[in-house]
């Protein structure tokens, strides 16, 4: 590719070398940087990697985009070789994510691209969005918080965002896999490091903004997380906003797509109506009416009045999308969201949901939505994180002890902490409420406990882990999965008891 040419949408000016310098590869890592590469030069919060300069050239690379100065760069590299490009740009990560979509050749514009930001419910919509559309026979990727989904295979991520090139290297393997549509959630970190600069998404949805993510490594204050939440409108052909979320007016202000709304209350262009909550022996989940734009029934097997709003949003988007109506709605009905309000099982016995929850303010908001069922009793399944913050222990056992009828206090994640002494801070917030509640520091034997001494019409919440697949104790992650526990648990049970009786 040619460097300066794949620039053209940015801030950048050739300072020294051959305007029609070429590039094979894309590199950010100073260590893979040789002959043949661009090395896009970054200055992160903890590495400026235009130090390591010298050394790139001494590798063979010859062509540089960076922020520096020419003066700058040659101080730092002396006189430079003949041969060598340099390039400078307003935004290292900003070139990178041009450069990266480039060198793949622009994959996403090959697909049908969905964004998704919000501060909650970006991966349940998702989901929710990928389902209907391979009810449909359409081929779907995905990328956000459990990783990167091309086919049937799963791909871990750092970031629900990754960085710009390892996103153009998901979105060429995808097009290579035969996906006609691209569905990512995109967070406001995401936005704010350019990691998807250059893709203009084809649909852009909103779900909500709450006060999150505040921090010296995240965002200053919470008017720059509205501000680049508030980006993805201006980043697609077709946006979709929650029309009910207390900021709207000011995401949507300065828009340039075609923006529609959907919601629960008010005239949005999408409405949710006649809302019921459904308990029965094999489906928990809500039922409601769609008006507006959209008429139909829906049944959504995830609990919640919040995942009205996250089923609302998708069924937002697929309404532009000619899909049929019988696909959207059986695809809701059976919809599955790894660890995230998922029913692993539901009987006469009892109902057990896995979820991510751990912090107090998505504990609370998932204990009171399992109260709007009105379980015999509500049991909550839970520890905290080793090595973090002890107020989430305080809150998280407050909360615990007011809107769980039984809590058991186990391990998650207990680090280089021993997990008797995180259950301990737990417990003594819990204490002040009265609330009842056990401790069983094995993670394994607590979900067993809450299943075996289950009564008839219990709901059971194990929380805190959601997708994950692992503990991680003293430094070494051993495989562990909620889902998988609950599942051999039950599987045990039916064996030994017969399935009727279970039930």
């Amino acid at each position: 590719m040619n460097v300066l040419e794949s620039l053209k949408e940015t801030e950048s000016t050739l300072v020294f070398g051959n305007r029609e310098a070429e590039a094979s590869e894309v590199v950010y890592d100073s260590r893979k940087a040789g002959k043949g590469a661009v090395f896009v030069c970054i200055k992160g919060t903890k590495v400026d990697s235009h130090d390591f300069i010298p050394q790139v050239i001494e590798q063979g690379c010859r062509c540089l985009v960076a922020e520096e100065s020419l003066e700058r760069i040659t101080g730092r590299a002396g006189r430079l070789p003949e041969d060598m490009t340099v390039i400078q740009v307003g935004n290292g990560r900003e070139a990178l994510a041009h450069l990266s979509a480039a060198r793949f050749g622009y994959p996403a514009e090959k697909m049908v691209c969905i964004g998704v930001t919000g501060t909650k419910g970006k991966t349940t919509t998702t989901y929710m969005i990928k389902a209907v559309l391979e009810a449909a026979g359409k081929k779907v990727g995905l990328i956000g918080t459990a990783g990167a989904v091309i086919g049937d295979k799963t791909y871990p991520t750092l970031n629900t965002t990754p960085e710009s090139y390892e996103l153009e290297t998901y979105f060429a393997r995808m097009v290579e896999e035969g996906c006609e549509y691209m569905i990512m959630e995109v967070s406001s970190q995401g936005l704010k490091m350019h990691r998807v600069d250059g893709i203009t998404f084809d649909y852009g949805i909103f779900t909500n903004i709450s006060n999150d993510h505040i921090g010296p490594d995240e965002h200053k204050d919470f008017q720059e997380y509205l501000y680049y939440k508030s980006q993805i409108l201006k980043r697609c052909r077709i946006g979709i906003g929650n029309r009910d979320d207390t900021h709207f007016d000011e995401i949507a202000a300065g828009h340039s797509c075609k923006l529609y709304t959907y919601g629960l209350e008010g005239e949005g262009d999408f409405r949710a109506r006649n809302i019921r909550y459904v308990s029965e022996a094999d489906f928990v989940g809500l039922e409601f009416s769609v008006k507006g734009l959209q008429d139909m029934d829906v049944r959504v097997n995830i609990p919640g009045k919040f995942n009205v709003y996250n089923a609302m949003a998708a069924l937002s988007v697929c309404s532009f999308l000619g899909l049929p109506g019988e696909k959207v709605r059986h695809a809701l009905e059976h919809l599955h969201v790894n660890g995230r309000m998922e029913i692993v099982h539901a009987s006469e016995r009892c109902t057990v949901i896995v979820d991510y929850a751990h912090n107090a303010v998505s504990m609370e908001s998932l204990l009171k939505t399992l109260r709007d069922y009105h379980p015999k009793r509500l049991v909550c399944v839970f520890g905290c994180g080793g090595n973090r913050s002890k107020d989430r222990r305080y809150s998280m056992g407050e909360i615990g002890g007011k809107l769980a009828d039984l809590c058991i206090l186990t391990a998650d994640n207990s680090r280089y902490e021993k997990t008797e002494d995180i259950i301990a801070d737990i417990r003594e917030s819990l204490e002040k409420t009265g609330g009842k509640y056990l401790e069983i520091p094995d993670r394994r034997q607590a979900i067993a406990c809450s299943i075996t001494q289950a009564q008839p019409g219990d709901m059971i919440a194990v929380i805190g882990k959601g997708h994950e697949d692992y503990q991680e104790e003293k430094g070494v992650r051993r495989p562990f999965l909620d889902r998988q526990v609950i599942e051999e648990v039950i599987a045990e049970l039916e064996g030994r008891q017969g399935a009727g009786n279970v039930r």
